[in-house]
């Protein structure tokens, strides 16, 4: 066999078996949920090779027929779900819808609002020292908004004492970016509004983890709470194929459209594009049904917890309105040991950076938290009940010291009977079967 062939062989094979083990362990990343079989027959589909720059009826490309009609299905099906006057469904991932966003409501060197990343912030909303999208790429200047650390939500009072400083300061904020990585409660969107509205600020609001919470009806309704316009991730709470979107309002069209292309995009990657379309057909039919199981089993899991010995942040709340809960470890080491440990066992969870953690001289790669969310494991089936389940496997690596290899047994054997997509048309293809077509 010649070298190449090696290598050709040897990416396949890692393919299929990411696929086996995937089926054996409990997936529990909050960023990432599993697509339904026509979601995954749309990623394989001809449109994936195909260019289609600029808008549906305006394309730079010839041979877009179909495809401007399904982005278009896409566009009203989006609009629909979140009672939205525009949709863009080009950006390719939440990352370039947020750029987009930036593009169409301020300039390099206007002051941008949003939580810093251990306060719960995504890297998108960095500092230009961090690396940060907005800081680095934009040029942004970002000031934080201060967290609230007991109700892991945004400080309403403290956010509008810092806006009416900045101000004061020569620095008034252009843009206020509501969202992030770490979101198990509702922002004070309708709260801070008007403050923001007044020193003449735009609202955005990152809704990468949130948006099938939102389509569902079980989260907040940021656009009627004065958000201006909305950038989401569409394979996380919404089940889709990793891509992106913004909606916003009708007077706000033109300068999204034109900051996502030519701005942002050149292609936008159309397999994705009739993905997010049938997901968005999915979460219309089943998303109330979904997004309420989600936020049932994310408080189930943390009350499950809590009861176990571990310190699950915001328990006199319930611990979580969202997919996600956030657990601070430190009674049991750090996030980074104990994520390798429960990998080992089968488990997937990702180490987190608590809102304190870099105060305290800890850093990412060993912070004192741990991320957990329920978005993908509520889509094969999972229910309250399985959350105690899941629950102990967690306390038995973690709290008891058993090996990792025996409980990495039992969690396979638990996961057999859940090997099929729910909330969705079809489900003849099992969730993580490996699809030949060559």
């Amino acid at each position: 066999m010649s070298e190449p062939e090696e290598y050709y062989r040897r990416v396949l094979g890692l393919l299929e078996e990411h696929h086996r083990w995937f089926k054996a362990v409990i997936p529990l990343i909050a960023s990432e949920n599993i697509p339904s079989p026509a979601v995954r027959e749309a990623m394989t589909s001809d449109f994936g090779n195909r260019y289609a720059e600029g808008w549906p009826g305006e394309r730079v490309y010839a041979g877009c027929r179909y495809i401007d009609e399904v982005e278009v299905i896409c566009q009203d099906l989006i609009k629909k779900l979140y009672k939205a006057e525009f949709a863009d469904v080009r950006p390719i991932s939440g990352v370039v819808a947020n750029l987009s966003l930036y593009t169409a409501f301020t300039e390099p060197g206007d002051t941008m609002m949003a939580l810093s990343i251990p306060a719960g912030g995504h890297i998108s909303m960095g500092k230009k020292r961090l690396g940060g999208t907005a800081g680095a790429v934009h040029g942004l200047n970002v000031e934080y908004l201060p967290l609230d650390y007991k109700e892991l939500t945004i400080d309403v009072e403290k956010a509008k004492k810092r806006i009416r400083k900045l101000v004061e300061e020569g620095k008034s904020p252009k843009l206020v970016m509501f969202g992030g990585s770490v979101f198990p409660f509702p922002h004070p969107v309708k709260e801070l509004e008007e403050t923001i509205h007044d020193v003449g600020a735009k609202i955005g609001y990152d809704a990468a983890h949130v948006a099938g919470l939102i389509a569902g009806g079980r989260f907040q309704d940021p656009l009627r709470e004065g958000a201006d316009a909305m950038t989401f991730s569409t394979h996380k709470t919404f089940f889709g194929p990793q891509h992106g979107g913004i909606v916003s309002w009708e007077k706000y069209a033109e300068v999204i459209k034109r900051a996502v292309f030519p701005g942002m995009v050149s292609n936008h990657h159309l397999h994705s594009v009739a993905g997010v379309a049938i997901a968005a057909a999915e979460l219309l039919k089943f998303g109330r049904e979904y997004a309420s199981q989600v936020v049932r089993n994310a408080k189930a899991l943390g009350q499950a917890l809590y009861e176990r010995g571990f310190n699950v942040l915001g328990e006199h709340k319930g611990f979580t309105e969202s997919h996600v809960i956030l657990v601070d470890i430190t009674k049991y080491g750090d996030g980074g040991t104990i994520e390798k440990e429960l990998e080992k066992a089968n488990i997937i969870i990702n180490r987190n950076l608590l809102p304190w953690d870099i105060k305290e001289g800890r850093h990412f790669m060993n912070p004192g938290g741990i991320r957990l969310g329920v978005s993908e494991v509520t889509r094969l089936g999972f229910k309250e009940k399985h959350m105690e389940i899941i629950a102990d496997f967690i306390s038995r690596v973690v709290v008891r010291g058993e090996d990792p290899a025996k409980i990495k047994e039992e969690v396979a054997e638990f996961r057999r009977d859940f090997q099929k997509v729910h909330y969705c048309f079809e489900n003849l293809t099992e969730a993580y079967e490996y699809v030949k077509i060559r």
